[in-house]
């Protein structure tokens, strides 16, 4: 019988924000106005890194990786929320309901462990400096990415796979935004208890282990830039470090919120305000975060300026 109503099942309907009905169009517009400086801003990034050969280092490389995966993980639901912001039908396929889960899972495990080598790197360059070139070479920070990608393809695949083996019976309206684990093992009328052991499990390994990580990296990161005896030096260290944390805070905070606890504590309404905030706003802040305390990528960014005023002084 379960697995006939699961069958049975060809759509959900995402209710998101339904209720705001009389707010739809300003959602959009601000939704809307979000996601194009998401887009513009990590765009930019990964091109001004790219253009200037001295941001070619494993910090940058990581960097690029941040605002891909930032542009990938926002276009999994953004616009679809857009959509079902101005449309009366919110159906989704079940179909796309999986894909969007599998999307959205490996682009958040994968960023979960990417800021976690961003810390790594960090370390070995305010910790080990004189060592820095020899320990982060272009093959180990290569082999970081890819595990970080590997890693949150086994994530993803792992928590689908369990999510759309439950039975769902009749019930097809999902009260969120967008399809994620806590909205469809709520709306699940089978056993859930394999999902959340797996959930807590993995969110160990996925969110937890490299969180405390990153804590213990700045630990000693911070202990390190403390004994630096120049003032500037110790600013020039922080500034390095300091956009690095405020985004894993944010991140790291929402993201364990959301997936790291029962599913009996769950409180979709507040849950929901919750995602908007690491789905939506996290993405789009990542870029001004970076560039705004980011000396290089200013310095890249007059550069690339010039050349450009240059060639149309020339061509003129």
């Amino acid at each position: 019988m379960e697995g006939e109503n699961q069958t049975d099942l060809s759509e959900f309907i995402i209710m998101g924000f339904s209720n705001l009905n009389n707010l739809q169009f300003l959602l959009f517009t601000i939704f809307f106005m979000i996601y194009l400086g998401t887009l513009g801003g990590n765009i930019f990034i990964i091109l001004v890194t790219l253009a200037n050969p001295q941001l070619h280092i494993p910090m940058y490389f990581f960097l690029r990786n941040l605002a891909f995966l930032d542009i990938c993980y926002t276009t999994t639901n953004v616009p679809q929320m857009m959509v079902h912001l101005l449309l009366e039908n919110k159906y989704i396929s079940y179909g796309g309901c999986v894909t969007q889960l599998f999307a959205f899972l490996f682009f958040v495990g994968v960023e979960c462990l990417l800021l976690a080598a961003m810390a790594y790197d960090r370390y070995i360059a305010i910790c080990k400096p004189l060592s820095y070139s020899v320990i982060m070479n272009k093959a180990l920070y290569i082999q970081l990415a890819a595990s970080c990608w590997i890693s949150g393809f086994l994530n993803s695949v792992v928590h689908t796979v369990l999510i759309f083996r439950l039975p769902f019976c009749g019930n097809n309206q999902i009260n969120y935004f967008f399809c994620d684990i806590p909205p469809l093992l709520i709306l699940s009328c089978g056993d859930t208890s394999v999902n959340e052991l797996v959930l807590l499990i993995v969110g160990v390994f996925i969110g937890w282990a490299p969180f405390l990580g990153i804590i213990l990296s700045y630990v000693c990161i911070i202990s390190t830039i403390l004994k630096i005896r120049s003032s500037e030096g110790r600013q020039k260290a922080f500034s390095t470090c300091a956009s690095h944390l405020v985004v894993v805070l944010l991140y790291y905070g929402s993201s364990i919120f959301t997936y790291v606890r029962p599913i009996s504590s769950y409180s979709l309404s507040k849950d929901q305000l919750v995602s908007v905030l690491y789905t939506v706003v996290t993405p789009m802040l990542n870029p001004i975060i970076y560039t705004l305390r980011n000396k290089d990528i200013r310095k890249a960014l007059r550069t690339v300026g010039e050349k450009a005023a240059a060639s149309k002084f020339q061509f003129s």
